[in-house]
């Protein structure tokens, strides 16, 4: 830069400020995926749907246990014959949580197969 003399002057920013202003950047810039990270985001996405599916199915079984016993141990008059019906639901939609998690496990393992096949190609080459 000249100032009003015409005499130039240089100035630079220590290594420390040339870090934060990096780090400040940073954070604007549009952040591109490594192929590793993609290949472990896949990964989990798998792992994530199957979970959410046999969480939802657990809790609801859960619930509808719940009723069940509800049914038998508060309104035990009429009740608690369907209750005892309303429990052994509950317990099956429990029991069916794993088979869910494991079933939905494999087609998304198998979806997604042929991507995971390809980055791991790549990134071992």
């Amino acid at each position: 830069m000249e100032n009003k003399q015409g005499k130039s002057f240089r100035y630079t920013y220590s290594a420390e400020e040339q870090a934060r202003i990096r780090a400040i950047r940073s954070k604007y810039m549009p952040r591109e995926e490594s192929k590793l990270e993609q290949l472990q985001r896949l990964d989990a996405s798998a792992t994530q749907k199957a979970t959410m599916y046999a969480i939802i199915v657990g809790v609801t079984g859960a619930l509808i246990l719940g009723t069940g016993m509800c049914c038998c141990m508060v309104w035990a008059g009429g009740w608690f014959v369907p209750g005892i019906v309303i429990g052994l639901i509950g317990m099956a939609v429990v029991g069916a949580a794993y088979p869910l998690y494991s079933r939905v496990l494999t087609k998304e393992r198998a979806r997604i197969a042929p991507e995971i096949l390809r980055l791991t190609d790549e990134l071992i080459k």
